[in-house]
């Protein structure tokens, strides 16, 4: 009788299950596995179905690939400079949230707007702040002039300054998200904890140590791997700050390299692409593999 009752229970979770799995397995699995198929076959042609053989050539390609090896590059430092910094800021800011009682939901609502904001739409404010043009020097280069500075191109000047506002940009678009998370999670502690470590005398900054963050750690670390997955994944942010021609600018990604090796000047190449995607994908998977085994001994559940 259990054993008819858990079989109608499970067959019960299973088919509640079977949209998802469908979708999953449709959209997800599916393409990952016929990328992984294209990504071997060489010179394969998506108009007429044909390829001339099979082998490593197009991961030797892609690997060799200048163009290629500078969007690793780019998307590696923008990976390592925009996560850490944004979810360490994030965490100052939502504290300090967290420590106000009059007109917090105002504020939190103020720092929650640019999530909603179109990302297009704020790269091209930005690209105004920073881009020199023949009627104006741009409003940063104008407040480094007022400070006795020398103005720079930060849009089509030198790597360093394009660099410095991507990732300045990047870690603008993304706050807002990891803001209403950690607060959030802030809001979620037993004040229990606070009142009896507050009885016993501890500072403020052992509270923080001992209660707050073991406490909201999870959350810390569910943002640092959607961060690592987001940035590796960046392409629209810097296309709306330097075009399309990313390789002429120096700062394509990856996921731009692949794109631009299927629909861009020098695309018509599926096989390139494929090879490039997943090699994305076993850097992602890496990573976060590395974040999990880390986790099981840092984070507290």
């Amino acid at each position: 009788m259990v054993k008819r009752k858990f079989s109608r229970s499970s067959l019960k979770g299973w088919l509640y299950l079977l949209p998802a799995i469908l979708f999953l397995g449709a959209f997800m699995v599916y393409p990952l596995i016929d990328v992984f198929v294209y990504s071997f076959e060489e010179g394969y042609n998506s108009a007429s179905q044909t390829y001339f053989g099979t082998g490593m050539y197009n991961y030797s390609y892609v690997l060799h690939d200048p163009y290629f090896l500078q969007a690793v590059k780019n998307t590696f430092i923008l990976v390592i400079i925009t996560v850490p910094l944004s979810t360490g800021i994030a965490l100052l800011i939502s504290i300090g949230l967290h420590s106000i009682k009059p007109l917090r939901e105002l504020f939190q609502t103020i720092f929650f707007l640019p999530y909603v904001t179109n990302t297009l739409a704020v790269g091209m404010v930005f690209m105004i702040l920073f881009k020199k043009t023949a009627y104006s020097e741009g409003l940063i280069n104008l407040l480094i002039a007022w400070f006795g500075g020398e103005g720079v191109d930060f849009i089509d000047g030198p790597y360093w300054a394009k660099m410095f506002v991507l990732c300045f940009y990047t870690i603008w678009v993304v706050m807002p998200f990891k803001i209403l998370i950690l607060t959030s999670a802030l809001s979620g502690v037993n004040q229990e904890y606070y009142h009896a470590a507050r009885v016993d005398g501890t500072s403020k900054f052992r509270i923080f140590m001992r209660i707050t963050l073991p406490m909201i750690s999870p959350m810390i670390f569910y943002l640092i791997i959607t961060g690592f997955i987001g940035a590796f994944k960046a392409y629209s942010d810097v296309v709306a700050l330097f075009g399309t021609d990313l390789n002429a600018a120096g700062m394509n990604t990856i996921v731009g390299y692949v794109y631009d090796m299927l629909y861009g000047d020098s695309g018509g190449y599926p096989s390139y692409a494929s090879a490039a995607a997943i090699i994305l994908f076993a850097i992602i998977l890496t990573i976060t593999c590395i974040n999990l085994l880390i986790s099981n001994k840092k984070i507290h559940y």
